[in-house]
């Protein structure tokens, strides 16, 4: 009696706790992103929608990317990111449980099972983000997720460069909604000198050891590459179409991604 009174109260507080979570307004259809932080500008802002918009008339996934200043700005301080962008999912109804398509034969259509939206959501104080993937998906691209996240969006997070990274993931993103290769992310321009300097000394190495052997200059040119190397590593470091709207009483499948920098 006295473990079921202990169970009653712990359910109980729960409830009252998650009572207490408040959510950004959802978008009006045709729009996909809650910017409260303003980190993209009106131009990239544009290009975000217009992407978005193709993505979700030709595949019936909506994406929707969401910014806050923190989580505790909506009361969910000591909730972890992934447990409130599921419950911000799930509240918002993102994506659609069944859509029709066409089946074969003429005037014939098909009603099956979706529930496939994404939800991309950035804590900007907290310095966290979550990639949260409807039910649809099961758990089949939460690799994908993860590599986006690394790749193409927390590395210029680091940067402050909220936007540059937004944008690579959403266009991750949208290329994995799509079935396409995800593309990886666009190189820094001392990358292509930093080869062009490994070809220029390996070259050097080669002409000075045959001229001088093991006391020549190599070796000290040698270690200023590595030198050079290590600080570009840690400066780097501190991851016809479908008409139906974005919201049709989706929910989440717990599957996708979160990042920290």
């Amino acid at each position: 009696m006295r473990f079921l009174l202990y169970v009653s109260l712990i359910v109980g507080f729960c409830t009252f706790a998650d009572a207490e979570i408040q959510f950004p307004l959802k978008p009006a259809e045709g729009k996909f992103f809650v910017d409260e932080v303003n980190l993209l500008s009106v131009s990239s802002a544009n290009e975000l929608e217009a992407r978005l918009a193709v993505v979700l008339k030709e595949k019936a996934i909506p994406i929707i990317f969401v910014s806050i200043q923190s989580l505790k700005t909506y009361g969910a301080g000591s909730m972890s990111i992934e447990r409130y962008a599921r419950r911000l999912y799930d509240h918002w109804g993102i994506g659609h449980e069944r859509i029709t398509v066409e089946g074969r034969g003429i005037g014939r259509s098909i009603d099956i099972p979706w529930n496939k939206g994404i939800l991309f959501l950035v804590a900007v104080d907290d310095r966290k983000a979550r990639i949260e993937l409807g039910g649809g998906f099961l758990q089949h691209k939460n690799a994908t997720c993860r590599s986006i996240m690394s790749d193409h969006i927390i590395p210029f997070f680091r940067k402050g460069d909220y936007q540059e990274g937004i944008l690579n993931g959403i266009q991750a993103l949208s290329q994995m909604a799509k079935g396409e290769t995800v593309e990886p992310p666009p190189r820094p321009i001392w990358h292509y000198g930093l080869m062009v300097l490994l070809v220029v000394l390996a070259i050097f190495t080669i002409v000075s050891l045959i001229r001088r052997g093991c006391s020549g200059w190599a070796w000290v040119f040698w270690a200023a590459v590595f030198a050079i190397i290590i600080w570009l590593f840690f400066s780097s470091t501190p991851g016809d179409g479908f008409d139906g709207g974005s919201y049709g009483g989706g929910s989440s499948g717990g599957g996708g991604s979160s990042g920290s920098w």
